[in-house]
């Protein structure tokens, strides 16, 4: 042993010994779980931990590593220039400008739900410090997508009474309150498991967000709002990246769910998903195929099975339009 370890192994001994603060006792508060009891034994993301307090050392070093990832890749709303869209608003044809109405204020609504859940239920039940650092990291970049939507619909809606309609969304469009109540039904299931809830809100951050994504690339590609443009460039990255942190907390669950559960999930989320842009806010309006969307769609879910250790389950499509 070398000597600055023999003086360091000194110190520790001499303050156990001698300082009358020190008591060996888990300090709590009486916290309140609202997984099961057969979760929070067997699953190392739910146990109650007395250690959560204080980061290090790194236990979770590929949780960490995302939330590296996640600190990296901020930005704020005042890195998008939207001086330049509203010459190209007012060219778009009266379907374009309510297409993307419709779809920004679905996103508006959406990064609020999303803030819920993660407020409410993932960052309160999980017990592992790392963890918490991304959900702390993914509330603040939330915080910024649902300001940034806010701002596009301030910039090119001009009429008060609209901006309040769209504002107001989830109360006056059923096509966005369809899917909204869908991810509002997960955060008060009281019977579900964390990881059922976990693969619901991968399914709405990755496949209820992906069409309007993609609408909004197909936009890019003909030149149209480049600060629509950037914004859904750097939110689309965001949201891929909490996808794919989902997908990896997936993996350290202990219990997963049958496969039948998960492909359950995602096909209501597809489903939901499809009908949004081909019937209800149907792609065509911007001169997109409904139909490849479509398949677009099942493309994305297939590969989020796959990333959570699932085999696909409907044919994958390669996607044209990106």
């Amino acid at each position: 042993m070398s000597l600055e370890s023999n003086k360091e192994n000194q110190l520790s001994t001499y303050i156990k010994d001698h300082d009358p603060n020190i008591v060996e006792k888990e300090v709590s508060y009486g916290k309140q779980f609202s997984v099961t009891n057969s979760e929070l034994e067997v699953e190392p993301l739910l146990k109650p931990n007395p250690h959560r307090f204080v980061l290090f050392p790194i236990q979770y070093h590929d949780v960490w590593q995302f939330y590296k990832k996640a600190v990296a890749s901020f930005w704020t709303v005042e890195e998008v220039d939207l001086s330049k869209d509203l010459v190209d608003w007012d060219s778009l044809k009266v379907g374009e400008r309510h297409f993307i109405s419709y779809v920004l204020a679905f996103f508006a609504a959406s990064d609020g739900i999303v803030l819920e859940n993660l407020l409410e239920r993932f960052s309160q039940e999980v017990q592992i410090p790392e963890v918490r650092c991304f959900y702390g990291m993914q509330i603040a970049i939330e915080n910024i997508h649902s300001e940034m939507y806010s701002l596009l619909i301030d910039t090119y809606i001009r009429d008060s009474k609209e901006r309040d309609f769209l504002f107001n969304a989830i109360s006056n469009l059923d096509c966005v309150a369809k899917k909204a109540q869908w991810a509002l039904d997960w955060i008060g299931d009281s019977k579900s498991t964390f990881a059922e809830r976990l693969v619901a809100f991968a399914a709405v951050e990755g496949v209820f967000f992906s069409g309007s994504f993609a609408a909004i690339f197909w936009l890019k590609k003909r030149g149209l709002m480049p600060g629509l443009s950037f914004s859904n460039e750097l939110i689309s990255r965001d949201e891929g990246l909490h996808c794919d942190f989902a997908c990896l907390l997936f993996k350290h669950i202990v219990k997963k769910p049958p496969k039948e559960r998960i492909e359950l999930i995602m096909k209501e989320a597809v489903v939901i998903e499809q009908q949004f842009l081909s019937e209800a806010l149907p792609v065509s309006l911007i001169g997109m195929n409904c139909k490849l969307m479509c398949q677009y769609i099942e493309f994305i879910a297939d590969r989020l099975l796959v990333e959570l250790g699932y085999e696909k389950v409907s044919l994958s499509y390669l996607y044209n339009y990106i």
